[in-house]
């Protein structure tokens, strides 16, 4: 058993190339091999959200804002709500961001494989996001 204190990790902010806006993101976990688990605790500021991006398997819970998966299919942007529960199959191409008056904490489990639990691409420009 690995008991991780709070306070006992530091927050980080949001790299600007995956996200645009003020992000924090605090460490929960993560796990030692052979688990292949990370988890985290992201806060978005208002107007902020991701680039696109996959992950490996993950589920998000616990969210307030946007969120819009399949872009080939041309799906509406999601809204999701405290208390849902998002699951993301293996390489569904999406993003997730917050409205431009509300902020958001999610908490992101997500699997690591070949040490990476996320593949980032391109962000999205601010007018595609207003759409």
């Amino acid at each position: 058993m690995d008991i991780k204190r709070s306070g006992s990790q530091p927050s980080g902010k949001g790299p600007s190339e995956y996200f645009t806006g003020s992000v924090r993101i605090d460490p929960l976990f993560d796990a030692p091999d052979p688990a292949r688990l990370a988890g985290a605790s992201v806060t978005f500021e208002p107007g902020t959200r991701t680039a696109w991006h996959t992950h490996q398997a993950s589920p998000d819970a616990d969210c307030d804002g946007w969120l819009w998966q399949r872009p080939t299919l041309g799906g509406p942007i999601e809204e999701i709500h405290p208390g849902d529960v998002i699951w993301f199959p293996p390489g569904e191409k999406h993003w997730h961001g917050v409205t431009p008056t509300t902020a958001m904490t999610h908490i992101a489990i997500q699997e690591r494989l070949d040490g990476k639990t996320v593949d980032w691409m391109e962000q999205e420009s601010s007018e595609q996001y207003r759409k």
